[in-house]
């Protein structure tokens, strides 16, 4: 793990998500939240909530988190994971945008 600290927002998304809560995790994002799955997008906490369904909690989606990082933005974090489950299974980097302690942008490319 790095030296950056784990913001709690990201830390829910990623407890929430391990632990099959998902009024958790879409508790994690902000009401404007805006997502993004390698060019899929998703708008606001319904959004959120569609894709955690299709892709997230819905897939029985597991994430092992190896580091994270500072981003180039203020208030922005770079997750370094390991994804498994009955979806996308394999490394991945997700990119995440605070705003106000919660997860306002959540880009996976």
């Amino acid at each position: 793990m790095s030296d950056t600290a784990m913001p709690e927002a990201v830390r829910a998304f990623v407890d929430t998500t391990n632990a099959g809560d998902s009024e958790g995790f879409v508790a994690a994002f902000t009401e404007d939240a805006y997502l993004n799955d390698w060019g899929r997008e998703f708008h606001g906490r319904d959004g959120v909530a569609s894709w955690n369904e299709t892709d997230n909690i819905g897939r029985n989606a597991h994430f092992d988190v190896h580091g994270i990082r500072a981003g180039r933005m203020p208030e922005q974090y770079l997750l370094t994971v390991t994804v498994s489950g009955d979806g996308y299974n394999g490394p991945g980097v997700f990119t995440f945008d605070l705003r106000d302690g919660l997860i306002a942008r959540f880009l996976i490319a």
